[in-house]
């Protein structure tokens, strides 16, 4: 029996990006490849790339730069691009890097094995169409092994919302929901694999409406199918948009108890100037009375945001109404960017706010940011939380996992094990995680 052949896949960008990768490892498994950690010992190498932040697509070159030497090497070493620079630059990837084999968009990675054959073959293969089939329910590869605790699993992509400073419109296409069944279907055999705790993904999450057995089914509809599965104990949800947050999700976090009282709700602004050019359609008002109603259905919810700085025509009063927000809403964790053109974009083309000002205005955010974040976190000293261990910690009888907030937590107790969620008292809050001990 010959040996497997080895594949080696480079995961850039979002949680998406993870779970398409493990999918198209799968689907590569059906073709005989094992995954390896190293692309020197690699006979195909993927780079699942995002688009998402400046210079990606030049990154993605400067890297397969760095496998020129492989490939001579190795001639029958195959190289591939998937994802969303895949799908922005197509054959222009195989002109500008002809050491490249493959190049595949985000819909067609159920393709791959043809593609890999007809690379293998000695062609070159491109496939960055939006095809209709679910390219999900294609992915079928080698059996399934046992998982760790936590799973991705997407049930929406694409979006509709064309905010003037994203490509995923794009690269990504039109929002397209997952119909319901195969999301359970497949929610059942990661409980099967091991899996207690499932992140719903997507790039617009909460304008899910997936084909359901009664017509289509809402998020809040998808998360109480998903509550009557035994063996899963935890379901969140990821990214979302606030004209989506609808009023049974929005019960759904006040009466689900599998739903996590984390929430990651982008706003990007809170000058309604800057929302309005950023065609967010929705204003800083609109959004903190959401949260209001949020925090009523339940009050212990942590929230988590995106912001971007410097955007065109943004003002130092502008900005000042960002970290009013922000003082209002006291976020227990955001993520913060200075903003950066993306070609094709709207906002590429308009006035830019001078770098070292826009570099400044990230710097006095993200000192609120930690700022709040810190005193959120140690305000969980001495609360009681409980926690889904995931893998041992640095230290003997060490145990690290995640409360039901999000927060990391590691615990010195010999006999707890990964999969196992516990009582814990927290004792101690450092910078990035919280110590406790089992109740």
């Amino acid at each position: 029996m010959s040996d497997p052949k080895k594949l080696f896949i480079k995961t850039y960008g979002c949680q998406m990006n993870v779970y398409d990768s493990e999918r198209m490892a799968e689907a590569l498994g059906g073709q005989g490849y094992v995954e390896t950690q190293s692309a020197e010992d690699a006979d195909m190498i993927l780079l699942n790339t995002c688009h998402i932040r400046e210079k990606a697509a030049e990154k993605v070159y400067s890297e397969l730069g760095r496998f020129k030497g492989l490939k001579a090497a190795k001639p029958d070493l195959k190289i591939g691009v998937a994802g969303c620079v895949a799908q922005a630059e197509g054959e222009e990837i195989m002109r500008r890097q002809p050491l490249v084999d493959l190049v595949v968009g985000p819909q067609s990675y159920h393709r791959l094995p043809e593609l890999e054959a007809k690379a293998r073959a000695g062609e070159k293969a491109l496939d960055t169409d939006f095809p209709e089939e679910d390219k999900f329910e294609k992915l079928k590869g080698r059996p399934k092994a046992k998982r760790g605790p936590t799973a991705f699993l997407t049930v929406q992509e694409g979006c509709d919302k064309f905010c003037a400073f994203c490509v995923v419109p794009y690269t990504r296409g039109a929002e397209v929901s997952r119909p319901a069944d195969r999301i359970l279907r497949e929610a059942n055999e990661l409980v099967e694999r091991g899996v207690r705790e499932i992140t719903l993904l997507g790039q617009n999450v909460n304008a899910y409406h997936g084909a359901g057995p009664n017509g289509d089914m809402t998020l809040a509809g998808l998360i109480w199918e998903l509550d009557k599965i035994d063996g899963l104990e935890r379901i969140r949800f990821t990214t979302s948009h606030p004209n989506d947050m609808t009023d049974d999700l929005i019960e759904a976090h006040g009466t689900c108890a599998k739903l996590m009282p984390y929430l990651h709700l982008p706003v990007q602004a809170g000058s309604d100037k800057i929302l309005k050019r950023m065609n967010r359609s929705h204003t800083a008002d609109s959004y903190l009375r959401l949260v209001e109603r949020i925090r009523a259905a339940r009050p212990d919810i942590l929230m988590s945001g995106d912001f971007i700085v410097g955007f065109p025509e943004e003002t130092e009063a502008d900005f000042q109404a960002t970290l009013d927000l922000v003082e209002e809403i006291r976020y227990g964790y955001a993520y913060s960017f200075k903003y950066s053109t993306r070609p094709g974009t709207p906002a590429a083309e308009r006035a830019q706010v001078d770098p070292a000002e826009a570099d400044d205005r990230l710097q006095r955010l993200q000192a609120v940011i930690t700022r709040h974040q810190r005193e959120i976190q140690d305000s969980m000293v001495g609360r009681e939380v409980s926690v889904l261990f995931e893998k041992p910690g640095r230290l003997p009888g060490q145990m690290v996992g995640k409360s039901e907030y999000l927060h990391a937590v590691h615990v010195q107790a010999p006999g707890l094990s990964t999969g196992q969620i516990a009582r814990v008292r927290i004792v101690a809050s450092g910078p990035n995680s919280l110590a406790g001990e089992p109740v």
